[in-house]
């Protein structure tokens, strides 16, 4: 049994600009009835009740603002919280266990946010019920004999103590403009400043205005505010975005020791390897993204991440995508490159008052993805912008076929009109080209942004579209900085498998710079590796083989990756763990196959 949901994205529903053609073509309609109807809001009504599942008003309307969707009728029992008509739902809630770190893992608007606010009382579910009051007296007795009881109603008696690290770090700035020393100590309940600023580095940022941080700085300073506290709950919405590896490391290593002290904490991330190290458990939310989501039963972590990337959850026999994701194990100097060099470039030198960069030479050729790696702050953008062409090097020359196409790390939104409106005046008619829209629109659902205005657009939407313009060009080089950056896991593997598949059926070549290596280890055929000090001095390798680059890097992280034996996927060894002193001796920090059973004894 199934039972129809239908969603109007309110946002996108424009009926002073379409000719109503859902209302029109409705056959519920036409027969007389009343399915689709418009109320004073001027937002489209949908009756789930009369609607048929015919599809037409998809098809019909030009703004692509509704979905009909069928549910399990098993799922009605389960909704959390509806926030009105035709809007999203959630079902089913996150767990919680004292002295355990679980991860929540989904596609953007899918519900995880509505799941914090509530795991933190800061929203009352009103399971389903959006017209009456939603109460935590009804939502508890809901609970009558699962886990999460006792939790709420600590909630609901207001003694549950919860601290949250929120997503918008960029918004800190805005609520705290003096020095960083003077926040932390603000937020130090639990008198262990000294030992956090040390654990994420931040001594040299406590004498700095918060609205002068860096984008990891600032990442870094809002976990040590939220881990600061003294709290029952800790609740850490996206912690690795704008950190290296080195940072992310770091505040693995925080969150863990505060689940050891007994604490409860939920970490919501993208990036798979930081999420499979950090946590015990992890909890899937899948659904349609803005339409309803609903949260998977617990699983260890590395089955959860499994399942998140087979698309198939087993103990709720759901398949909630059509494909899995899957990982290479081509070995090192398997990639078939082209004899054509459609970039070249001396040794690069660029001078700054405070910063150094030193690059050795290096050409890329035609078919090849040059992946760059290595800690913040030491001329990874510098390098990609002397090869685009928008920094001249100090010393040194970049010999490239023609323009290249560039992404750069920090998006604009200073396009005045909508999405349509952009790609129409960059793009023209290569919007429209089929190998674009089957690799990157279609999965990427951008016919859903080309109503909206840019300065509306969220990080993760406005990634999106830089990437589409980029990949778009007709060009020799795609320069792409940070391109996961705001990106669900789903839409990471989408863009890194586009990536890889139109530069090499174009024969041209591409250079990315990432922090998420699941990401560098899909698109890269070889690697450019920077080490230094940060702030102060760079050096950049020459283009390596994918084998040497990674196992260059990560000795000097102090990591050893292997590979998983289902998904081939890269997971982290635990420090000290036998398997990660085997590989140091060998010196085989990467590429490691996995010749036993994952579910043995921990590692």
């Amino acid at each position: 049994m199934v039972h129809r949901i239908a969603v109007v994205e309110t946002d996108l529903c424009q009926s002073k600009k379409c000719g109503l053609e859902c209302i029109k073509e409705c056959p519920v309609n036409i027969n007389g009835q009343e399915c689709i109807t418009l109320p004073e809001s001027k937002i489209a009504l949908i009756s789930e009740e009369m609607c048929i599942g015919c599809g037409i008003c998809i098809k019909v309307c030009p703004f692509d603002a509704i979905d009909i969707l069928n549910l399990s009728e098993e799922l009605k029992s389960d909704k959390i919280h509806q926030y009105g008509v035709n809007s999203f739902r959630l079902f089913r809630i996150p767990t919680v266990r004292k002295g355990q770190v679980v991860g929540l893992v989904g596609r953007n608007g899918i519900g995880k946010s509505t799941a914090l606010k509530v795991l933190a009382g800061q929203l009352v579910p009103n399971l389903g019920d959006y017209e009456g009051e939603a109460t935590w007296d009804r939502f508890i007795q809901y609970l009558s004999g699962r886990e999460m009881k006792e939790h709420f109603e600590r909630v609901g008696d207001g003694e549950l103590r919860v601290s949250l690290k929120p997503q918008a770090v960029y918004k800190l700035p805005e609520a705290w403009k003096k020095e960083t020393r003077l926040l932390l100590k603000q937020m130090d309940e639990r008198k262990k400043m000294d030992e956090v600023v040390e654990t994420l580095n931040l001594k040299e940022t406590l004498d700095k205005k918060v609205p002068d941080l860096s984008g990891g700085e600032l990442q870094r300073v809002a976990v040590a505010a939220a881990a600061l506290k003294d709290a029952d709950l800790y609740l850490f919405d996206e912690p690795s975005s704008y950190n290296d590896v080195y940072q992310r490391l770091a505040v693995s290593k925080l969150i863990g020791e505060i689940a050891e002290s007994g604490k409860a904490v939920l970490v919501v991330e993208h990036d798979m390897a930081f999420l499979d190290y950090v946590t015990d458990y992890v909890q899937i939310i899948y659904g349609e993204p803005g339409a309803y989501g609903v949260v998977s039963g617990l699983y260890a972590s590395r089955t959860g991440i499994n399942s998140l990337l087979d698309g198939y959850l087993p103990q709720e026999n759901i398949r909630f995508r059509d494909h899995a994701v899957t990982f290479g194990q081509r070995a090192a100097g398997e990639t078939v490159e082209s004899e054509d060099v459609v970039a070249k470039y001396t040794a690069l030198a660029k001078s700054y008052k405070s910063f150094k960069l030193a690059a050795q030479g290096g050409e890329i050729k035609g078919g090849t993805i040059l992946g760059v790696v290595g800690a913040n702050a030491l001329g990874k953008t510098t390098f990609l912008k002397m090869l685009a062409g928008e920094e001249k090097p100090t010393r040194g020359t970049v010999s490239v076929g023609a323009k290249v196409a560039y992404k750069p790390q920090y998006l604009s939104s200073d396009f005045d009109g909508t999405v349509d409106e952009f790609f129409m005046s960059t793009l023209g008619t290569k919007y429209s080209d089929p190998v674009l829209q089957d690799n990157l629109v279609v999965p990427l659902r951008l016919e859903k942004l080309l109503a909206r205005r840019m300065e509306e657009l969220s990080g993760g939407e406005l990634q999106k579209v830089a990437i589409v313009a980029t990949m778009a060009q007709e060009t020799e080089v795609y320069a792409l900085d940070e391109p996961s950056a705001f990106l669900d896991v789903e839409d990471r593997f989408v863009v890194a498998r586009a990536i890889n598949r139109m530069v090499k059926a174009r024969g041209k070549a591409a250079v990315v710079i990432d922090h998420d290596l699941q990401v560098v280890d899909i698109v890269s055929d070889r690697l450019l590796v920077f080490t230094g000090r940060p702030g102060i001095a760079g050096e950049a390798t020459s283009p390596l083989t994918k084998e040497d680059g990674m196992n260059g890097f990560l000795k000097r992280v102090g990591l050893t990756y292997r590979r998983d034996v289902n998904t081939g996927r890269p997971r982290v060894n635990k420090p000290g763990s036998k398997l990660d002193r085997e590989q140091k001796e060998k010196g085989a920090y990467y590429y490691v196959s996995a010749q036993r059973g994952e579910s043995a004894a921990p590692d």
